[in-house]
């Protein structure tokens, strides 16, 4: 069966890698969370557009995990906290071997970057480091860590490969196979560098190229500029614009976050996660409410931080950028999210028992999937179900949809499997 995607978080020591991880913690947010499943591996909430909306009906969504307000849901997706990044680790150096091993499970990356400059390659306070050059080395780790493992034992590979007579994708897919590949993802690979020589004459520039290419395809990668209230940060996030794609990046700052989601919990202030809104009591009673929402007032020190908070962080950037961190992996990774019901009339989960009321008072959209692009109806049947037997499948408006077809955002989404031999 299709297992879950998992998003893989690294970066060195003190920028900020934990604040972004603690940033998410709270999982009884209205959007987000962060729940232990041990030490490393965690479930994060991602906001996606629920299909209650498009069907007019969120008043009565209930998801079974997560939450539904107004048609924006938090859907979970298993996180993994891979430690031990420090220069060298494809050498062993600090817990290089823990690290890229860890991180050979994940689908996707996100990097946390300290784009204010003020910790070194080690982590140490310093000031005026240059935080691309940390960008270019994760990469650099990878790629030499794959590179070394397969030209260790190149010459044998190509023998084998001669002798068998395989194809290049069978032949890497056996090298590759260690690192969570697939015979697609080594596929798109190849293609995406269209080379014609076959494999046995391969040079060693073409193995640099063929290695480049599958470390961009195998792990693709956010790259989460955090601390961008640190005056330093502004030339830094300027020269790593020019330098990297502008749809991997993402401005964040993961400590504001949590001090936000704090004071929000402890009623100072009403705070909409992922947006640039922050009410005080003030603020609330300036627009008009006598009771200014009923928050609690804010002592003189957490005012005036709230209030530069909002200066700094919110009006300048739109938000604390980490609730668009875990959207912009689900992003470059092609996650599409999945309606399994019932019935596609009700909208009821699976599970769905009878009620008072009848349908109209019944809760709506209790579970959602997210699967990769490109997944057909078929392979959201065996993520569900397994290998029981389909006698048929209905989407939206009861209409019949073929096993073959593609899952997308708003087309065959909502689905429902009817047991059976047809």
């Amino acid at each position: 069966m299709p297992r879950d995607p998992l998003i893989g978080l690294v970066g060195k020591p003190s920028a900020g890698k934990s604040s972004t991880l603690n940033s998410l913690t709270d999982a009884t947010s209205k959007v987000g969370g962060f729940t232990t499943i041990d030490p490393q591996r965690a479930i994060g909430y991602l906001q996606i557009d629920c299909a209650c909306a498009r069907f007019g009906v969120s008043d009565r969504c209930r998801p079974n995990y997560g939450s539904c307000v107004d048609g924006r849901r938090s859907v979970p997706i298993e996180l993994l906290d891979v430690a031990g990044l420090v220069p060298g680790a494809h050498e062993g150096k600090g817990l290089g071997n823990k690290f890229l091993d860890d991180l050979r499970h994940a689908d996707a990356l996100i990097h946390v970057v300290d784009v204010s400059g003020t910790t070194d390659a080690e982590g140490k306070n310093t000031r005026g480091y240059d935080p691309s050059v940390d960008i270019a080395w994760l990469r650099s780790e990878i790629v030499a860590w794959i590179r070394g493992n397969l030209m260790q034992k190149w010459g044998s590979i190509r023998r084998r490969h001669i002798a068998v007579k395989a194809t290049a994708v069978e032949t890497l897919q056996g090298q590759f196979s260690g690192y969570g590949s697939t015979a697609a993802v080594v596929a798109r690979t190849l293609d995406r560098l269209g080379l014609k020589e076959p494999l046995e004459d391969w040079s060693d520039e073409t193995i640099d190229r063929v290695v480049n290419a599958f470390t961009d395809e195998k792990f693709p990668t956010v790259i989460a500029l955090n601390k961008i209230d640190h005056p330093d940060s502004d030339k830094n996030i300027a020269k790593i614009a020019k330098m990297q794609d502008p749809n991997t990046i993402v401005l964040c700052s993961a400590i504001s976050e949590i001090f936000l989601r704090k004071m929000a919990k402890q009623c100072y202030v009403r705070y909409t996660e992922g947006s640039e809104f922050v009410d005080t009591r003030e603020d609330l009673v300036a627009a008009g409410d006598p009771d200014g929402g009923g928050l609690k007032e804010l002592d003189d020190k957490n005012r005036t931080r709230v209030e530069n908070l909002k200066d700094m962080v919110l009006y300048r950037f739109g938000s604390t950028g980490v609730v668009q961190v875990l959207s912009k992996a689900a992003e470059i990774l092609g996650l599409v999210p999945v309606f399994p019901v019932r019935s596609t009339a009700a909208f009821g989960a699976a599970s769905s028992g009878g009620g008072a009321g009848g349908d109209a008072a019944k809760p709506v959209f209790r579970d959602c999937v997210l699967v990769k692009k490109g997944s057909t109806v078929a392979d959201v049947g065996r993520k569900l179900i397994g290998d029981a037997p389909i006698a048929y499948i209905e989407g939206a408006g009861g209409t019949r949809v073929a096993e073959d077809q593609l899952v997308e955002p708003g087309k065959n989404d909502v689905l429902s499997f009817k047991i059976g031999r047809g």
